[in-house]
């Protein structure tokens, strides 16, 4: 039967057999539920199934659906709530009040505002530095498509880490990245590859930075970012079935 719970236990095998082939520990693999346009009680059904980390694109639907699962769980912080979107500047005071992880930093203002509004609410966020490794328009995130030859490239991303790292309240603990769509396995598999590359590059280029985390794969590709490195996927589809409208 196509459950709920029958998918989320065929990703978890999946998860397992991917990282068993690469040699990894599959417990150091985080599962994100990807719940975009899913609503509250589909997360509470998820819960009920096991699933600890949810994953939301805007900071406005993460607004809605913290307040209305959290009376509903035990204890109230069971659950991790991943903002996995880009954020817009207007709405970093609901990404600051709600979200536990960040993932898609993609200005230095967005920074400077997070790091303003988590502290006034006595927080402390983690986040991830989205870096478009691919070269495509349409992907966000800092640039960082000829990372290893363009000495322009590799100054500004050393720039953008050292300033996020000198702010208060925000932790960047990682990099986040997004592989092209309908190409051969090798062209995703080399965006993956060329962005762990970048986060030990940029271990050793700026003094007492630690990125041990890599978020990286979805539905379709998540296997190939473990193999890869990817310490946290974000799957949706192949666990909700196709968003509702």
């Amino acid at each position: 039967m196509d459950t709920l719970a029958t998918r989320y236990e065929q990703v978890l095998e999946r998860k397992t057999q991917a990282a068993q082939r690469a040699g990894r520990n599959p417990a150091d693999i985080t599962l994100v539920a990807v719940t975009k346009t899913w609503p509250a009680e589909t997360i509470m059904a998820a819960y009920d199934v096991g699933m600890r980390h949810f994953g939301e694109n805007r900071a406005e639907e993460l607004a809605e659906k913290r307040p209305f699962v959290t009376p509903h769980i035990a204890p109230p912080d069971a659950i991790t709530w991943h903002l996995i979107g880009p954020l817009q500047s207007r709405k970093t005071s609901l990404a600051a009040a709600h979200a536990d992880v960040f993932h898609a930093l993609d200005r230095l203002k967005i920074a400077t505002r997070l790091a303003q509004q988590v502290g006034d609410l006595q927080r402390r966020l983690p986040l991830f530095l989205e870096v478009n490794v691919s070269g495509e328009m349409s992907k966000s995130g800092f640039a960082a498509h000829n990372w290893e030859k363009d000495a322009t490239q590799q100054e500004k991303l050393r720039t953008i880490v050292r300033t996020v790292m000198e702010m208060p309240h925000i932790q960047l603990v990682g990099l986040m990245t997004m592989a092209p769509w309908d190409v051969p396995e090798e062209e995703i598999r080399a965006v993956f590859r060329r962005t762990r590359a970048l986060a030990g590059w940029l271990e050793t280029a700026v003094p007492h930075l630690s990125l041990p985390y890599l978020s990286m794969g979805m539905t379709d590709d998540f296997e190939i970012a473990i193999a890869e490195g990817a310490t946290h996927i974000r799957v949706g589809r192949a666990i909700f079935g196709d968003r509702e409208t």
